[in-house]
Protein backbone atom coordinates (compact mmCIF):
# COMPACT_ATOMS: atom_id res chain seq x y z
CA UNK A 1 0.00 0.00 0.00
CA UNK A 2 1.37 3.40 -0.98
CA UNK A 3 1.28 5.68 2.01
CA UNK A 4 0.13 9.24 1.52
CA UNK A 5 1.90 12.05 3.31
CA UNK A 6 -0.03 14.88 4.94
CA UNK A 7 0.43 17.00 1.81
CA UNK A 8 -0.79 14.19 -0.45
CA UNK A 9 -3.79 13.52 1.80
CA UNK A 10 -5.14 16.97 0.95
CA UNK A 11 -5.37 15.87 -2.68
CA UNK A 12 -7.29 12.65 -2.00
CA UNK A 13 -10.91 12.21 -2.98
CA UNK A 14 -13.43 10.95 -0.45
CA UNK A 15 -13.58 7.38 -1.73
CA UNK A 16 -9.79 6.97 -1.81
CA UNK A 17 -9.44 8.45 1.68
CA UNK A 18 -12.06 6.01 2.99
CA UNK A 19 -10.31 3.11 1.23
CA UNK A 20 -6.98 4.01 2.83
CA UNK A 21 -8.62 4.52 6.20
CA UNK A 22 -10.22 1.07 5.96
CA UNK A 23 -6.82 -0.46 5.19
CA UNK A 24 -5.28 1.30 8.19
CA UNK A 25 -8.01 0.06 10.54
CA UNK A 26 -7.65 -3.50 9.23
CA UNK A 27 -3.88 -3.34 9.68
CA UNK A 28 -4.08 -2.04 13.24
CA UNK A 29 -6.78 -4.54 14.20
CA UNK A 30 -4.69 -7.44 12.85
CA UNK A 31 -2.06 -6.75 15.51
CA UNK A 32 0.78 -7.61 13.15
CA UNK A 33 2.38 -4.17 13.25
CA UNK A 34 4.61 -2.92 16.04
CA UNK A 35 3.31 -0.37 18.48
CA UNK A 36 5.39 2.35 16.82
CA UNK A 37 4.06 1.47 13.36
CA UNK A 38 0.50 1.31 14.70
CA UNK A 39 0.86 4.78 16.21
CA UNK A 40 2.12 6.14 12.90
CA UNK A 41 -0.79 4.53 11.06
CA UNK A 42 -3.20 5.89 13.68
CA UNK A 43 -1.85 9.39 13.12
CA UNK A 44 -2.21 8.99 9.37
CA UNK A 45 -5.75 7.69 9.88
CA UNK A 46 -6.65 10.79 11.85
CA UNK A 47 -5.35 12.92 8.98
CA UNK A 48 -7.53 10.95 6.57
CA UNK A 49 -10.56 11.41 8.83
CA UNK A 50 -9.93 15.16 8.84
CA UNK A 51 -9.78 15.11 5.02
CA UNK A 52 -13.07 13.19 4.83
CA UNK A 53 -14.73 15.71 7.16
CA UNK A 54 -13.49 18.58 4.98
CA UNK A 55 -14.93 16.93 1.88
CA UNK A 56 -18.26 16.22 3.58
CA UNK A 57 -18.51 19.78 4.92
CA UNK A 58 -17.88 21.17 1.44
CA UNK A 59 -20.53 18.85 0.00
CA UNK A 60 -23.02 19.89 2.68
CA UNK A 61 -22.44 23.57 1.93
CA UNK A 62 -22.89 22.89 -1.78
CA UNK A 63 -26.18 21.07 -1.13
CA UNK A 64 -27.41 23.93 1.07
CA UNK A 65 -26.54 26.41 -1.68
CA UNK A 66 -28.38 24.35 -4.31
CA UNK A 67 -31.40 23.97 -2.03
CA UNK A 68 -31.50 27.69 -1.28
CA UNK A 69 -31.28 28.46 -4.98
CA UNK A 70 -34.13 26.06 -5.74
CA UNK A 71 -36.27 27.62 -3.00
CA UNK A 72 -35.62 31.08 -4.37
CA UNK A 73 -36.59 29.94 -7.87
CA UNK A 74 -39.75 28.40 -6.45
CA UNK A 75 -40.64 31.66 -4.68
CA UNK A 76 -39.99 33.60 -7.88
CA UNK A 77 -42.42 31.28 -9.69
CA UNK A 78 -45.08 32.09 -7.12
CA UNK A 79 -45.15 28.62 -5.60
CA UNK A 80 -48.25 27.92 -7.65
CA UNK A 81 -48.56 24.22 -8.52
CA UNK A 82 -49.10 23.40 -12.15
CA UNK A 83 -52.60 22.12 -12.95
CA UNK A 84 -53.37 19.56 -15.60
CA UNK A 85 -55.38 21.38 -18.26
CA UNK A 86 -57.10 18.14 -19.32
CA UNK A 87 -58.31 17.30 -15.81
CA UNK A 88 -61.73 18.88 -15.31
CA UNK A 89 -62.02 17.81 -11.67
CA UNK A 90 -59.39 20.30 -10.55
CA UNK A 91 -57.44 17.55 -8.78
CA UNK A 92 -53.74 17.12 -9.40
CA UNK A 93 -53.83 13.29 -9.40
Amino acid sequence: MAKATKDETGELGFEEAIRQLTEIVSGIESGRASLQDSLGEYERGMTLIKRCKEILTAAEKRIEKISASAQNESKDAGDKPAEDENDESGELF
